[in-house]
């Protein structure tokens, strides 16, 4: 009897570790990591992921950003998984990069390429590759460099997850790709914003990312690998247009009372601590695997935190 009940604690010790939802967030690695790494609360993060790096010339070797290991330092010590993130939004746009993809992901090339970045993250210490190839870099080669990767990465115990939307790309992604994430960062934002200032409104609604998230559902992504983007940042309109947005700090030192709200100023929308609440609840109500955030820099300490307002949902206080 007594080994049944230990065995009994034992499975619900495993399946309340497994329960809690992953907060997945990405750093950027051109801000000053030395210093950002030690104000990190590493509770309250289970991933990190190290934006971005990028292959240097067409042989397919990696960048690699010394700053880089200060928040690996960091995180292996508080027992967060560190990724590093390749590709990016820029990576989309930049022609010379772009044309590197095509190149490295070719089938006579795209074998050489995946072994570099499987010794690249032994190298390096990282725990997995994260997949930020999006909107025109993704071409036909995109399914089978993923299967690649995940016949290279997983037996060496390394996660493999990506960063993919619905309306930048994604439905020229396979449905088989999936199936090879460990998690989809599903990136749930940026429905308006600077590139068309005249179409005002909030870039990244409640309603939004529940279309976001179904629309991978759908398509047979497992619940409990759907990770929820929310964005820590916002994009101005009217006066208060500026080309590439806006970090949630800028917003709260610009407007104090911005946590409250979505929308600020003339006008500025953005996620206040309500609607990213509402993003939690609804990942716990659905059962999804957890919150993604893009970027974890551009959050506050303090009451405000947006981070906070997520992990209080995700890991309510036990009562007293």
């Amino acid at each position: 009897m007594k080994a049944l009940l230990l065995t009994a604690l034992a499975v619900s010790l495993i399946g309340s570790a497994h329960a809690r939802p992953k907060v997945v967030a990405y750093v950027p690695n051109w801000i000053n990591l030395e210093e950002f790494a030690k104000t990190i609360d590493y509770s309250k993060v289970t991933h990190l992921k190290i934006a971005f790096e990028n292959p240097t010339d067409d042989s397919g070797e990696l960048s690699f950003n010394r700053r880089n290991k200060a928040l690996l330092e960091m995180a292996k010590a508080a027992k967060v998984k560190v990724l590093v993130s390749i590709g990016g939004g820029s990576a989309s746009s930049d022609a010379v990069l772009k044309d590197r993809y095509f190149k490295l992901l070719a089938d006579d090339r795209r074998a050489d390429f995946v072994k570099k970045i499987a010794a690249y993250l032994e190298k390096h210490g990282f725990d997995g590759l994260d997949v930020d190839i999006e909107g025109p870099s993704i071409n036909e080669d995109y399914g089978d460099f993923i299967a690649d990767l995940a016949a290279a990465l997983k037996p060496k115990g390394k996660l493999l997850t990506a960063a993919l939307s619905k309306g930048y790309g994604g439905d020229r992604v396979p449905d088989a790709a999936l199936g090879h994430f460990d998690f989809l960062n599903i990136m749930a934002y940026d429905a308006k914003g600077s590139w068309n200032p005249d179409a005002p409104g909030q870039h990244s609604s409640l309603e939004f990312a529940k279309e976001a998230a179904n629309y991978w559902l759908k398509r047979g992504l497992p619940k409990d690998k759907a990770i929820l983007g929310v964005p820590f940042y916002g994009y101005g309109f009217g006066k208060d247009f500026r080309n590439g947005g806006f970090g949630y700090d800028d917003i709260l030192a610009r407007h104090p009372e911005a946590h409250e709200q979505d929308e600020v100023g003339e006008t500025i929308w953005h996620n206040g601590q309500p609607t990213i609440r509402a993003k939690a609840k609804h990942v716990l109500a659905e059962g999804l695997g957890g919150v993604m955030i893009w970027s974890l820099d551009n959050d506050v300490k303090g009451d405000k935190s947006l981070l906070d307002a997520l992990h209080s949902e995700l890991v309510p206080a036990p009562k007293k």
